[in-house]
């Protein structure tokens, strides 16, 4: 068996070799570079699925249209949650409202929400959210 060497490396069987193009006119792809003369397709920046018959294709299919914010959606309270769990003089926070189970998460933004009247007098941590409906 001969040593490997340049000269006795053959491609592997079945890989066609790859047409470059644009590589001066003695290539035989040189000039229009394959690309003909003049026109839309001949120019530089122009998507090659036009000729492929896709640009149909790429049309019809749905995008995925919309918007998804990633900032945490708050944790919605009513104030009949708020009356029935709580006495005159508590102060509501998230953490008291994660122990009590009226919330799934104390680290995520809380929400007070309802037309309904506040009974208890309680006080609220600055970081709970309160609808503008809610009297205190």
């Amino acid at each position: 068996m001969s040593m490997l060497s340049l000269n006795n490396i053959k491609a592997k069987r079945g890989q066609k070799k790859i047409k470059r193009v644009g590589r001066g006119n003695s290539s035989g792809h040189g000039t229009y570079s394959c690309k003909g003369q003049k026109g839309q397709n001949a120019r530089s920046g122009v998507s090659g699925l036009k000729r492929l018959g896709m640009r149909p294709h790429i049309l019809q299919t749905p995008k995925i249209g919309g918007f998804r914010s990633i900032a945490p959606k708050n944790q919605v309270i009513k104030v009949t949650d708020i009356n029935k769990n709580f006495k005159d003089g508590e102060i509501v926070s998230a953490k008291i409202l994660f122990a009590k189970g009226l919330i799934a998460n104390a680290q995520k933004p809380v929400k007070i929400l309802g037309k309904e009247k506040l009974e208890v007098k309680v006080e609220f941590d600055k970081n709970i959210k309160l609808s503008k409906s809610i009297s205190i």
